[in-house]
């Protein structure tokens, strides 16, 4: 097939994307497929020209455009299959305090959180440090900090709007970290993720990188109801979301009770990302992996 691979954009992830995209593009090629690189960023007028073009996109952005849906919705305009969630589920999902919504009047736990829109004059946040702030819809831990003193926490929030984002306020619950993938129907092996002693939390360099990232271990090494909770939350939030293809959650775990942090629409397709370490523990290659997704999206756009 001709596939457009859609990488880059101009969010504040677009290493990480580009960095995601030459595996990707490296795989494609190994599977037979013709591959044309596309970044938004600087070709986003031939979109649509490209997309009618081609017979799959694979996209492989994060942040917006990419997780947002706006690049699905182009692709749909232009009649062009591509893997993952569509444009309203992308759109919830990314949008931190809109999936902890949606996700809490269905059951599924998460830490308490508020979104903060205005720091002027006296609107503080009503949640008491400790706390985690983070952009509400960014994403590999950009612009998030772990506040533990008042002092702290309204420096903090101007970090997150000076990115053009709106912070996220999160109570700190202290505990494991644990990710559960989706692929298709199925929750993947789970993943218990441990950062680097020096590091408070699981940041973006325990993220990505290869010599000093965070021990990550495939699968997780915790009891079987637990991780059967885990999974089934997971599944939960996939299709209450809407979600399609694949996905990502991530929880923290304190007393043997799973806390769901976020959802994420595009996992990373880094050397070291969560999802394909997962689904290499289910029995999929990388190559197979990229063939599964490419299979279920043809599947849901009605071309398998």
């Amino acid at each position: 097939m001709r596939i457009l691979l859609i990488a880059g954009g101009w969010s504040d992830e677009r290493d990480v994307s580009l960095t995601g995209a030459k595996q990707i593009e490296t795989s494609l090629l190994r599977l037979g497929h013709e591959v044309t690189p596309f970044d938004p960023s600087t070709r986003f007028a031939d979109l649509l020209r490209e997309a009618r073009g081609h017979d799959f996109a694979f996209i492989n952005l994060h942040g917006a455009p990419g997780e947002d849906g706006l690049i699905q919705a182009m692709l749909e305009h232009a009649d062009c299959p591509y893997q993952g969630s569509g444009p309203k589920a992308s759109f919830l999902a990314l949008n931190k305090a809109a999936t902890k919504e949606i996700l809490e009047a269905v059951g599924v736990p998460t830490p308490a959180w508020e979104l903060v829109t205005d720091i002027s004059g006296d609107a503080d946040p009503r949640l008491a440090p400790p706390l985690f702030v983070k952009p509400n819809s960014g994403g590999s831990s950009l612009g998030m900090s772990l506040v533990r003193s008042a002092e702290k926490l309204r420096p903090a929030l101007l970090e997150v709007f000076e990115l053009g984002d709106v912070p996220l306020v999160e109570q700190l619950i202290q505990g494991t970290e644990i990710t559960c993938g989706v692929l298709g129907d199925e929750a993947l092996p789970l993943i218990l993720i441990r950062p680097r002693a020096d590091s408070e939390f699981f940041d973006y360099q325990n993220k990505y990188s290869q010599d000093l990232g965070a021990e990550e271990i495939c699968p997780a090494p915790i009891d079987e109801p637990l991780a059967a909770r885990i999974r089934e939350l997971t599944l939960l939030a996939h299709r209450t979301l809407g979600l399609n293809g694949y996905s990502r959650a991530d929880y923290i775990v304190r007393d043997g009770e799973p806390w769901l942090l976020e959802v994420n629409t595009l996992p990373g397709m880094t050397p070291t990302s969560l999802v394909p370490r997962a689904a290499a523990a289910a029995g999929y290659d990388f190559d197979a992996l990229i063939a599964e997704l490419i299979r279920l999206g043809l599947e849901t756009h009605g071309r398998s």
